[in-house]
């Protein structure tokens, strides 16, 4: 499936994800639109999936905007925590901060309930950062509503003390297989190139744009 894009909105009220999908997005002369320079509304996200949760925050923002719109859901699952935080990962923050969320605190309390793990002990650090990018077509009734949805992962570990300042959530705190930087100390172009995004966004480009 290959048709021209020329604009969508980003469906997300997250500065540091809308950056990172602009970027991404750039080579390809889309014009973009994040959900809050539109005023769209967020979505309360009650998929049990990640590609649950992408779709339906796609499609709140086509119908609501009127255009099409792009929408990751994302997270991170450490092995020993039985993928956990998962599809809650940003909802771990907001109950670690008052009034908003807090990454800073999230790791830590992440790295402390894997510290009473017995794997854990054994140097299981194993961890996924996993995306799923859905595409939604604006429609205003639901169930007749296209979406098209993608997903990427990338394999790595948990580290501690957390390292970097580039990037954002979790990133401090991960390094990609074969990799001695954590994704927050990679430049974004870098980190662009080999994170669980830009593997899903490598499928929704081929569908998407072809060859372009």
């Amino acid at each position: 499936m290959v048709t021209p894009i020329k604009e969508l909105v980003v469906a997300s009220h997250n500065a540091g994800k809308v950056r990172e999908i602009r970027d991404l997005l750039a080579p390809f002369g889309v014009k973009t639109y994040s959900a809050q320079e539109l005023g769209l509304s967020d979505v309360e996200e009650t998929g049990t999936t990640f590609a649950e949760n992408a779709a339906l925050k796609a499609q709140s923002a086509a119908r609501e905007s009127g255009k099409i719109a792009l929408s990751d859901d994302s997270g991170l699952a450490v092995n020993v925590l039985d993928g956990a935080p998962g599809i809650h990962s940003a909802r771990w923050a907001e109950q670690a901060g008052s009034g908003g969320r807090d990454f800073a605190l999230a790791m830590a309390a992440l790295v402390e309930k894997m510290r009473g793990k017995e794997a854990f002990k054994m140097h299981n650090t194993g961890a996924q950062f996993i995306c799923a990018l859905a595409l939604a077509l604006p429609h205003s009734d639901e169930k007749n509503q296209e979406v098209f949805v993608y997903e990427g992962k990338v394999e790595g570990d948990i580290i501690w003390p957390p390292r970097g300042d580039k990037g954002f959530g979790y990133d401090p705190i991960f390094v990609a297989k074969g990799d001695i930087l954590s994704f927050a100390e990679l430049e974004p172009e870098i980190k662009h190139a080999k994170s669980h995004r830009a593997d899903a966004f490598a499928k929704f480009i081929t569908a998407w744009f072809g060859d372009a």
